[in-house]
């Protein structure tokens, strides 16, 4: 139990201010993506720089307290915020630097890839991300991290070249492939494990500021068609190329046929990342001109509203409930399969989508880094999303039936950033055969699992 004194004194050592229960500001800090979770931590440290980090990790560790570390408070498992513990939230620290000459960017680990595609946009460069723009940098790139550019440039890890972390003994190290190389092998996909990373270092590609896009829904009534569809225009198009497809309701709102509005639908969602695509000579052209779709456009768009392009459909503070899947393939049986979970499909925000997960990404080797899913053509994300509390038990029964139908025709893997707060022992498969390794790394920064809100992975 802390007391007044104990509080005092960490306040008194962060140039950033320490949010208590009774203090203006603290039930907003600890809000999360996710409405599910209303965790009450002791303390919030809003900290403004490493030096403040390193307070806040000497004092949780010399005073035996639950920490856990807020980015973007983004995560569907929603372990940012802990119960009568440490929050160290690196909200405040969200800036980018990038030199365009070198085609890197320095990205403190508060910031959203909104701050970091704002910045690297002006001149023309972006990192392989997500597909959410209020995502957290740093939960999305331990994770792995994989999006609209995946299949040419790889994943957000593949394309990290060094990181600051804070670890468990309250020292600052450099983690690259020259420097705490093992620590650098973990923290590309091993989750927050393993300390606290304060700024990224990430390589840059030529992106943008405009991309062409393409965007086709289908009545669910052809969903089978147009998943085989999706699979063979995969199977025959240039890494350049990236396409998801999403099963989801049609956003109530123009342009979309207002007969349409709410009910279940399926869209492919493309793009083609080269300067020189136009509509004439893309393959989207293909894409757009399958089936009878109820609302087809190819167009360029500037890559930032491409990456805040499903922002509105998963709103901040409903109810998340996600798992997740890797397909070597989609055979027609698993198509079969997936369209026959859908009903009841429970909430206004559920979808389930298939994404693109070979090029870029399946050139890397497997041990290469703890990420070890490279060798799979398709993830396959389960997202029950609903606004009614009343719903709870409906939609995550869905989304557990809905993955463990999905079983047979999957490698057995699991992307740790689609994990539930019940994920139990699936953290075993999220990491595959790099999970022994991922062990003794920790047991090396974190003997004591300091970091083990996140995932535990050394027991006490």
């Amino acid at each position: 139990m802390l007391d007044t004194t104990m509080t005092e004194a960490l306040a008194g050592q962060l140039r950033g201010n320490l949010l208590t229960p009774d203090v203006p500001g603290y039930d907003e800090a600890r809000a999360l993506f996710n409405g599910m979770f209303d965790r009450k931590p002791s303390m919030i440290a809003q900290c403004t720089g490493t030096a403040d980090v390193i307070t806040c990790v000497n004092f949780a560790r010399e005073n035996d307290l639950p920490l856990t570390v807020k980015g973007g408070g983004h995560g569907v498992a929603g372990k940012a915020i802990c119960d009568d513990g440490l929050v160290i939230d690196l909200t405040s620290m969200n800036g980018v630097l990038v030199d365009p000459e070198l085609k890197t960017a320095q990205v403190q680990a508060g910031a959203t890839l909104a701050d970091l595609d704002h910045e690297t946009q002006k001149f023309g460069l972006a990192v392989p991300s997500g597909t959410d723009s209020r995502t957290g940098v740093a939960g999305l790139t331990l994770g792995g991290g994989y999006g609209h550019l995946g299949r040419r440039f790889g994943l957000t890890v593949d394309n990290l070249l060094a990181a600051d972390v804070v670890t468990a003994d309250g020292s600052l190290v450099r983690a690259s492939e020259n420097d705490n190389a093992d620590l650098f092998w973990a923290l590309r996909g091993g989750g927050g494990n393993f300390g606290v990373v304060t700024s990224f270092e990430f390589r840059l590609h030529e992106v943008g500021p405009e991309i062409l896009t393409a965007q086709c829904f289908h009545l669910f009534d052809d969903a089978r068609e147009v998943m085989q569809f999706y699979r063979d225009f995969l199977a025959d198009t240039p890494k350049e190329i990236f396409c998801v497809c999403l099963v989801l309701r049609v956003p109530p709102m123009p342009p979309f046929p207002e007969e349409h509005h709410g009910k279940i639908a399926v869209a492919l969602v493309a793009n083609d990342s080269r300067s020189e695509a136009t509509e004439e000579n893309s393959p989207l052209r293909k894409l757009a001109a399958f089936g009878k779709p109820i609302l087809s456009v190819v167009m360029p768009m500037q890559f930032t509203a491409l990456q805040s392009n499903f922002d509105a459909g998963f709103p901040k503070g409903a109810r998340y409930y996600w798992k997740g899947h890797y397909l070597p393939d989609l055979p027609d049986e698993a198509i079969d399969t997936l369209l026959a979970q859908t009903e009841p499909f429970p909430g206004e925000f559920t979808a389930y989508g298939l994404e693109a997960m070979d090029g870029a990404i399946s050139e890397v080797d497997p041990s290469a880094t703890a990420f070890p899913h490279r060798n799979t053509r398709f993830g396959l994300g389960i997202f029950a999303n609903w606004a009614d509390e009343s719903r709870d038990d409906e939609a995550i029964a869905w989304a557990r039936r809905f993955h463990e139908a999905l079983e047979p025709f999957s490698t057995g893997g699991s992307y740790v950033n689609y994990l539930a707060v019940d994920a139990g022992d699936k953290f075993r498969e999220a990491y595959g055969a790099n999970f022994e390794r991922l062990r003794e790394i920790k047991q090396r920064h974190d003997p004591q699992g300091l970091f083990d809100a996140h995932q535990r992975l050394v027991a006490k």
